[in-house]
């Protein structure tokens, strides 16, 4: 697990993980299995563009998606080592 991951870092996680509409930005990337750009995202839901951008900046700021410009428009890709590194630290919990 990465040393840098505290419990500052799981409250981020936690936070950002907490509303449906960022888990459901979240199955959808997982589900290109690539980069997909915040316009594929924004036509996906009911929501605005400025809604949907600020969900994603919880989730880049929780370090949960990678970030990357492509021209003019931005794509994201989920950072598995991160999701990684916060199921390890979850299990914790469980560990005698």
């Amino acid at each position: 697990m990465d040393a840098n991951f505290d419990d500052k870092k799981l409250e981020k996680i936690s936070k950002a993980l907490s509303d449906p509409y960022r888990i459901k930005i979240m199955q959808a990337i997982k589900e290109e299995k690539d980069w997909l750009q915040c316009q594929a995202i924004t036509q996906m839901f009911t929501l605005a563009q400025s809604t949907v951008s600020h969900h994603i900046n919880q989730l880049v700021d929780a370090e949960l998606l990678h970030a990357e410009k492509d021209g003019r428009h931005a794509r994201y890709k989920i950072n598995k080592r991160v999701f990684s590194d916060y199921v390890s630290y979850l299990k914790e919990f469980t560990s005698k």
